[in-house]
């Protein structure tokens, strides 16, 4: 049987050890130093470095973000970015997220672990805000769902991923209006 903390206390060290030192570099030494256990612990677990990670990545997907439900469009924008940014400015997150897009550009595998994150994370949460926005009436039914989730979240993970340049003061406002204001021009 397999003890759930040496479980949690393995994926917590995985999360450290891609931060410090990336995915290439990683290894189950590594992971079983920073965790405190035997290299059998995480082997019983995962048979390999990718499927650690792809299995860490499957379950950010799952617990995805909470869905804002503040009653405006503008409103559960401006709360989805607060949470967002605040998730990517994290120290972890934002020496990981872009590791592992070096690395899904390498190997299909992590790609489409990514891929699938994303769909249902990010743009799970921003599909809801759509949907309740149309059912409000705030957009119109026939909204191109698509470009619509591409404009929701798009602006912030490009500034804050890519670029990597802080948000000034106000941003996340203005990103919301923005954002509100494009989707009601679809």
């Amino acid at each position: 049987m397999l003890r759930e903390e040496k479980t949690e206390a393995i994926r917590a060290a995985v999360f450290e050890e891609l931060a410090s030192v990336g995915y290439s570099r990683m290894s189950i030494e590594g992971i079983a130093r920073r965790a405190g256990v035997g290299k059998t612990a995480v082997y019983r677990r995962w048979r390999s470095k990718l499927h650690l990670v792809l299995d860490l990545v499957s379950a950010l997907a799952v617990q995805g973000l909470p869905a804002p439900d503040t009653g405006s469009l503008e409103g559960d924008l401006r709360l989805l970015y607060e949470v967002t940014s605040r998730a990517l400015r994290h120290p972890v997150a934002s020496q990981v997220i872009p590791d592992l897009q070096a690395e899904a550009a390498r190997n299909p595998e992590i790609a489409e672990a990514l891929q699938k994150a994303l769909r249902e994370g990010q743009y799970g949460v921003a599909s809801g805000i759509v949907g309740a926005a149309v059912e409000r009436g705030d957009l119109r039914a026939d909204v191109d769902q698509e470009l619509a989730l591409d404009l929701v979240s798009g602006p912030l993970y490009w500034r804050s991923v890519v670029v990597r340049a802080k948000l000034p003061k106000g941003y996340l406002e203005r990103l919301a209006a923005a954002t509100a204001a494009g989707l009601r021009a679809l």
